[in-house]
């Protein structure tokens, strides 16, 4: 599609500059930027709570390591 756009020339300049270093046309620079500014724009969803669960409690306290081994070897 085809459309007018009213560019300040210090951006133009820069668009031109950055387009020749990419060997890329000013409208792919210009669809690139556009298509980042989109995606960032997309509203955060609400994500649903993480499950929680009763562990029972600790069986054995990992600092020591006596008791650890002992739980380990199921004795």
């Amino acid at each position: 599609m085809k459309t007018t756009l009213r560019i300040d020339d210090a951006i133009m300049a820069q668009l031109r500059r950055e387009a020749a270093r990419q060997q890329r046309t000013m409208s792919e620079m210009v669809e690139s930027a556009l298509r980042l500014l989109f995606r960032g724009s997309k509203k955060a969803v609400a994500l649903p709570a993480l499950p929680t669960f009763g562990s029972g409690g600790t069986l054995v306290d990992v600092a020591d390591r006596d008791a650890l081994y002992h739980a380990m070897d199921g004795q």
